[in-house]
């Protein structure tokens, strides 16, 4: 019970604006890197704090999917290339985390597609991750995407995609496949990409929060 209280808690003083709030990074087991990108989201945190206004702490957090601590995060971040494990325990953790209120952010990082789908049927084997048409609200918050993600990274010449998890009409969890949006986040000379190119990352990204932090 006590986790769940931190974790609503934590909500209640991010939605009255009385207190700065921290979002994470998820770690993972199997050999992933789930520690890629170890500068974009300080950089979203950063954009987010000046063009939405919200108070989100400079520093985030690293946390693992089997932790208690995970309630204390209203938005977890989760991003690799390789193989993730969740066993047994840190799926039930996820899942009742989500179910909580808490929101999931996945960004394939070119590779983690065929290592976290199936992980994420062990957290929700009863749902299926679905496309979101471009209508949907977190294309829309501040800043207007109406073709859907930005496409950031090219992979292999596919068109990016955003999909959900939703439970009882609730989107707990985004996914951007072919995307790269963690890459977008990173400092300029990590990839080099344009600043076009950065400024449509960060502002998807800032989407993401206005949307989870909104809705």
């Amino acid at each position: 019970m006590k986790r769940y209280i931190t974790f609503f808690l934590t909500l209640l003083s991010m939605t009255a604006g009385a207190q700065s709030f921290q979002i994470a990074l998820l770690k993972y087991n199997g050999g992933g890197d789930w520690y890629a990108n170890p500068t974009s989201l300080t950089n979203l945190i950063s954009f987010c704090n000046k063009n939405l206004n919200t108070a989100i702490a400079k520093d985030y957090a690293t946390v693992e999917a089997g932790s208690a601590e995970l309630f204390d995060y209203p938005f977890v971040h989760i991003t690799g290339h390789g193989n993730i494990i969740f066993n047994d325990q840190e799926a039930q953790n996820l899942r009742n985390y989500l179910l909580a209120g808490g929101f999931l952010h996945i960004s394939d990082n070119y590779g983690i597609d065929r290592f976290i789908r199936p992980q994420m049927k062990k957290v929700f084997p009863e749902l299926e991750f679905v496309e979101l048409p471009f209508s949907h609200p977190i294309y829309h918050q501040k800043y207007n995407f109406p073709n859907g993600l930005p496409k950031i990274h090219e992979h292999d010449d596919k068109a990016p995609r955003g999909f959900g998890l939703m439970w009882e009409g609730r989107l707990i969890c985004f996914y951007d496949y072919e995307c790269d949006l963690g890459d977008g986040w990173e400092d300029p000379e990590v990839h080099k990409d344009s600043p076009e190119i950065r400024l449509k990352a960060l502002q998807m990204g800032a989407n993401i929060i206005q949307y989870v932090f909104t809705k």
